[in-house]
C-alpha cells in the first residue's frame, strides 16, 4: 500500500478538468492532509464537455477552469497549471512531450500520478483518447524527456535544469500494483467532485457508481469491507 508520508512534492497530469478527482481525488486529500505539496497540471480546458449547445464553447472552458479550481481547493491543491490543448484532440506529440517536461522540471516533483496509456475494457470511461495519449506523453516526459539534458534544449535555455522523477503512480491501468486507502477522505473526494456540476446531470448516480468502484478496488487488494480505496499502477524509476 502506498504511504503518502514517503512523498514530498507531486505533480499531478490530467487531459481534463475533474479527470483527477474520479481518478484519484481520494489520494489527493490523503496527500494534502499530510503535508505533502500537490500540483495539478491539466492538459486541455474541458471545451468540448457539457450537453448545453447554447453556450460558446470558450464559456465552457471558462467555467471549467473555475469548477476544477474550486474542486482542487476542497481537497487542500491550490498549485493548478492548464496548458489549454484543445479537448478532445490531444495526441502524445513531440509539442505536447515538451510542455510536459517544462512543467515537471519547473516543479521538481518525486512522484507524477498520470493517466494510462493503456486502454482499459474494464473502466472504458478512463480511457477517453485525450486520456490515453496525455498518459503515453507523460510517460514519455517523465522517462527519457525530463531527465535528459539534451532533450528539448530550449528548456536549458530557459533555466530549467533536467529533473528525474522517482516515481510515477498511473490510474486508470488495467493492472493495480499499489493503492491508498482514501476511506478517511472520501467525502472530500465527493466534495470535490460535485464541483464539476457542468458535467454531472446525475450526481448521485455518479457517486453511487464510485464508491461502488473504490469498495471493490479496496476489497481486492486485501482492505476490510467498508473500506475505500484508489488504485495505481506505480513504476519505480530510480
Amino acid at each position: 500500500m502506498l504511504q503518502p508520508v514517503e512523498v514530498e512534492r507531486l505533480l499531478v497530469i490530467v487531459a481534463h478538468p475533474d479527470d483527477v478527482d474520479f481518478g484519484s481525488g481520494g489520494t489527493m486529500a490523503t496527500l494534502t492532509a499530510h503535508g505533502v505539496h500537490v500540483t495539478y497540471c491539466i492538459v486541455t480546458d474541458g471545451d468540448a464537455g457539457g450537453s448545453d449547445r447554447a453556450m460558446s464553447r470558450a464559456e465552457m472552458a471558462s467555467m471549467r477552469r473555475k469548477e476544477q479550481t474550486a474542486a482542487a481547493a476542497t481537497v487542500g491543491v491550490h498549485d493548478l497549471i492548464f496548458l489549454g490543448y484543445p479537448d478532445g484532440r490531444v495526441e502524445a506529440s513531440l509539442a505536447l512531450r515538451g510542455d510536459l517536461s517544462r512543467v515537471i522540471r519547473q516543479v521538481r516533483p518525486k512522484v507524477v500520478v498520470g493517466q494510462s496509456p493503456e486502454r482499459n475494457y474494464d473502466r472504458i470511461f478512463a480511457s477517453h483518447p485525450d486520456h490515453l495519449a496525455t498518459g503515453e506523453a507523460t510517460l514519455c516526459a517523465v522517462y527519457p524527456d525530463a531527465r535528459n539534458p539534451f532533450a528539448f534544449p530550449e528548456l536549458l535555455e530557459e533555466g530549467l535544469e533536467p529533473w528525474t522523477v522517482d516515481e510515477m503512480w498511473i490510474a486508470g491501468h488495467p493492472v493495480m500494483t499499489d493503492i491508498v486507502d482514501v476511506t478517511d477522505n472520501v467525502d472530500r473526494k465527493f466534495e470535490a467532485l460535485r464541483c464539476h456540476a457542468s458535467q454531472l446531470p446525475d450526481p448521485a448516480a455518479m457517486e453511487v457508481r464510485v464508491r461502488q468502484w473504490m469498495a471493490a478496488t479496496a476489497v481486492a487488494h486485501g482492505l476490510a469491507e467498508g473500506r475505500f480505496a484508489e488504485g495505481f499502477r506505480v513504476l519505480r524509476l530510480v
